[in-house]
């Protein structure tokens, strides 16, 4: 477990299998898609989890949740914990998700 680690270096790869839980709700957000650089320090600034398909992608997609390097807790083996403010609109926006009938179905 890689808990407070500052410089910690993992490849996309490994990134990419680790899935992403919010510390505070539980909810288990998905695996990691995409990563946002800083183009001057070399450093990343946010993950992104991609928005998964509305009606088997004939009603586009949900939005993609970004979550910035200060959201993230701890980095472990296989999962990823951060901590999402209860005010950005991505807590919002999956609040609203948890409750609809897709969440239902998974």
């Amino acid at each position: 477990m890689y808990e407070g680690a500052v410089g910690l270096r993992l490849c996309f790869d490994d990134i990419c299998r680790k899935e992403v839980i919010d510390m505070i709700s539980g909810e288990r957000l998905g695996f990691i898609d995409d990563i946002e650089l800083d183009i001057e320090s070399g450093s990343v600034t946010s993950l992104i989890i991609y928005g998964g398909q509305r009606l088997f992608g004939l009603l586009g997609r949900t939005d993609d949740t970004v979550l910035s390097c200060s959201e993230i807790k701890v980095v472990g083996e296989d999962i990823i914990l951060v901590e999402r403010s209860s005010e950005s609109p991505e807590m919002k926006l999956t609040k609203k998700r948890r409750n609809s009938l897709s969440s239902l179905l998974k």
